[in-house]
Parts: structure tokens; sequence; C-alpha cells
């Protein structure tokens, strides 16, 4: 077995002496696709297996056992001309594969992994060095595969400080207590609209996998997952992952799930479940707002998805979704409506509060876990405050939050009780009258205390001051139309 443990050291060993690769985002980016074809060689070995009418959709000489292995008898590719057909065969090769409708999705995967990919390396020597690395991976071997999904995992957390790739990556531990509390069973489809890595996706199926107990079972899991990702370099990261994970036929495809209209969505577009922490602080064109009807056609992203979740939720369903505090207490007009379509049509039960520092070193504005269901209107929501653990100051690269660091929601979520600490709410319950009538859906219940001590980067500085600015002018605005209306009726 090679030694699994050094793996990326190795890599970036090799590949920083390559005048190519400027960053780590461009090293993890040429790391990924070389990871893809290996996995996927690997994959198609056990599909010939399986199928002796099987035929890949990659021609011989571009299949990674052609040209990729050296068998050490001098031949292989390195060098001037292993650059030469890396550039100008493999890459304008894969772009280009013939996919129609009819192409099966585990073929049509590859021309969509490597529709935006590149090649950053220079030194076809060192490029050659670098996929013998990855070729001593034996992903026949069961426990050699299987660790390899760790260092798959390493892989991911490492884009969290490859400069803006982290938004792509939600801590594992969140992913994991998200996925637990959801409570996914055999034979339900979760989905996640902007699925990045596949995070949320592994989660689920790590808390699904402990069902699995018969073929039948073993169908519906690799059935019971669905995915869309914008961006090319996640996308293929995230299929690579579903590959390691044995799914063969991984539903995730490279699309903008905000470019469909959402009136247009019926029941067959709907999900038992959705995880998903969508993208915040981003906008989009001008246009995706015509996909959205004129009271839900906010200019921030995550409000969107947040629709777009609410029109593909199955009735019964279940959903857990990460959303900033913008969202909370933003009370902006398509906010509200947002609010008020999740309270009226949905049963917002638990809202956890997360510390600030749960992204950094990506962002460090505060984020929240909504947990709802589509099988009546809100009754009562409770929020619980997560504070940060003894010790700790903040998260970061080096102490990222880890799963026990949610054992105290965990040992509340069962048996809830209100929580007050120094004075300010911890844990509690508001009716729906109080959070519509008394608050005007201002959903910032249980925050953090001390916010005084928050040091924002200036950024999210900005996108918060945007967000307040926003949330004050609208309650300006509701409180002269309150007043006019006073003033109107006085005169008649």
């Amino acid at each position: 077995m090679s030694n699994l443990s050094g793996f990326v050291k190795r890599l970036r060993d090799i590949m920083r002496n390559d005048a190519g690769i400027n960053g780590d985002a461009q090293r993890i980016e040429q790391i990924a696709w070389m990871l893809f074809l290996k996995v996927y060689d690997a994959k198609e070995q056990d599909w010939e297996w399986d199928d002796d009418n099987y035929v890949s959709i990659i021609p011989e000489e571009c299949r990674w056992a052609n040209w990729a292995v050296d068998d050490r008898s001098g031949s292989a590719m390195t060098g001037d001309r292993l650059l030469e057909f890396v550039n100008n065969t493999l890459f304008p090769t894969l772009k280009n594969l013939p996919v129609t409708a009819s192409t099966p999705i585990k073929k049509a995967i590859v021309q969509t992994t490597f529709a935006d990919a590149n090649n950053y390396m220079k030194d076809g020597v060192l490029l050659r060095q670098v996929i013998n690395v990855i070729d001593e991976l034996d992903l026949s071997d069961y426990e050699e595969s299987h660790a390899f999904g760790d260092i798959y995992e390493s892989i991911l957390k490492e884009l969290q400080s490859a400069g803006s790739a982290g938004e792509f990556y939600t801590p594992r531990a969140v992913t994991d207590f998200m996925a637990q509390m959801i409570q996914p069973k055999i034979g339900e489809k979760m989905a996640d609209f902007a699925c990045g890595t596949g995070g949320f996706i592994t989660s689920w199926l790590k808390e699904l996998d402990k069902q699995v107990k018969t073929t039948e079972d073993t169908k519906a899991y690799g059935n019971s997952i669905y995915g869309i990702e914008k961006k090319q370099f996640p996308y293929m990261l995230c299929i690579t992952n579903m590959l390691l994970h044995d799914l063969d036929v991984p539903q995730v495809f490279h699309a903008n799930s905000l470019l469909h209209d959402v009136l247009d969505y019926t029941e067959s577009d709907q999900f038992d479940v959705i995880l998903m922490n969508p993208p915040y602080g981003g906008s989009e064109k001008a246009e995706v707002k015509n996909h959205f009807p004129s009271d839900l056609a906010s200019s921030e992203t995550a409000d969107l998805f947040m629709s777009v979740i609410m029109y593909r939720l199955k009735r019964n369903g279940r959903a857990a979704v990460i959303l900033p505090d913008g969202f909370l207490f933003g009370t902006d007009n398509a906010k509200v409506n947002i609010k008020k379509k999740l309270l009226s049509e949905f049963n917002l039960h638990t809202i956890v509060r997360m510390p600030s520092s749960v992204f950094a070193p990506y962002t460090s504005i505060t984020t929240n876990i909504l947990f709802f269901d589509r099988t009546k209107p809100t009754e009562e929501t409770w929020f619980y405050r997560l504070d940060m653990p003894e010790g700790y100051k903040h998260f970061s690269k080096t102490k990222p939050m880890k799963m026990k660091h949610f054992n105290p929601v965990l040992e509340w979520w069962n048996n809830r009780q209100e929580i007050t600490v120094d004075g300010f709410d911890k844990a509690k319950k508001f009716t729906v009258q109080q959070l519509t009538e008394e608050l005007g859906y201002n959903l910032d219940q249980c925050g953090y205390p001390h916010i005084e001590e928050e040091i924002l980067d200036p950024m999210d500085l900005i996108q918060r001051y945007q967000e307040e600015r926003a949330s004050l002018n609208a309650e300006i605005d509701r409180v002269l139309a309150d007043i006019t209306a006073i003033l109107g009726g006085g005169q008649e």
C-alpha cells in the first residue's frame, strides 16, 4: 500500500517547482482533473468486468491506462512529448466528447467535467512525476480506496485556504450535524441545488449507509441524491467525490439552479429532503430575477435559493438550510415576503445560531441553520444559540469546528427548554404571532450578546452595512406608510 499520509505533500513538493502553477487554487485544480481520470479509470475497470459489452466514451489513446500508467519500461510519455499530448490531444478530445440527451450520466460526466478544466503545468518531466504519484493509488484495494476517501476529504479541506475556492466548502462537522438531524431514510431522495464539492451529499450518504441491508437498499442508496453546481471546478471535485462513494451514476449536474422559472416546477421536480448552504453575498445577473415571482425577486443570492428550496420541497418533506444573519433581520420587501411564505406554508420549527468563525478563513459573517418541513404552517419556532466551546476564542484553519462542538445542541434537541445566560436568551420559543405581528418578521432572536467584539473583514463589513441599511430603509418606508395612512384616514 502506498504512503497515503504523505500523498498531498508529495504532490505539492513536485508542483512547487513548476512555473505554470500559481498558488494553491491552481495546484488543487491541477490535481483534481488527474484524480478524476484515475478514479474514473478504476470505475471503468469495474464496469467492464460487469458488462462484456461496455464501451468507454473516452477514445482508447486518452484512457488513463493507455497514456498515464508508467510500466517502467521507459516507454511512458514524459517531457515535451507528454505536454504536447495533454495540451493538444487529451484536453481537446475530452472537452469535445460527443454527448447527447441520450448519453448515460456515467459517460456524459467526462465531457462535463472537462468542459472548463485546464492544464497549468509547463514542465513535462514534473507532470510525469505528479502522474506517477497519483497512479500509485490502488483503488481496487478496498482498504486503500476507503483510506483515499479520507485523503480526498483533506484535499477538499485545503480549498478553505485556497483563495475564493473556499466558498465551495462547508465544514464537515456542519454538514454531518445537519444530515444527522434530518434523519435520512432508505427510499428518500435529497437535493442540494448549489452542491459545491458535495459535502452535504457525502454526509447524507454516510448517514444513509448505516441503514443499507439489502441489494434493494443499495440500489436506493445509489439513487438517493441530486445535485446541481454552477461552477466548473467544484463540479469536477464533486463528481470525483461521488465516484469514490460508489455512486456509479452520480446525479450531479453542471448548471445554474436559478435559471429556471420557479412557478414551472411540478411535483416531479420536488424532493423529500433538501440540505443546503446557498451561496450568499453574491449577486446574479439582473435577468435571473425574471425567473421568480415579483414579490420574491431579491437581489441577494441566498434569498433566491430560499425560494427555489420552498418550491422544490415535497409535501411532508423536510429541509435544513444555512443562511446568513442578513436573512434573519432583513426587512426589505423580498426578504419579508420570503419569510411570510416560509412561516405560512412551512413549519419552521428550529433555528440554530452559529458562531461567526465557523466558515473562517473564508468569511466571518455569522450564519444560522434553519430546520423546517412542509407538514403545516408554523405555530412556534425554537431558537438556540450555539456558543463557542470552552478554550476557543474563534475557529480557524488549524482549530476547525468539530462534530463534538454540536453536543450542546444535540443534548437540548429532544428535551427543549428555554435557557438564559447572563440575562441574554440562549434558547427560546416564539409563537408565529410573536414573530410576525410583534417582531415584524425579524427572526434575529437569541443572538450573540458581545457583537461589539466582532471584527469583520472589510468586504463582510460592507455587506453587513448594506444589509442593515436596506433593512432600516424598509423599516422607515413601513413607518412612513403607516403615518401616511393614519393622516390620510384623519382627512376623510
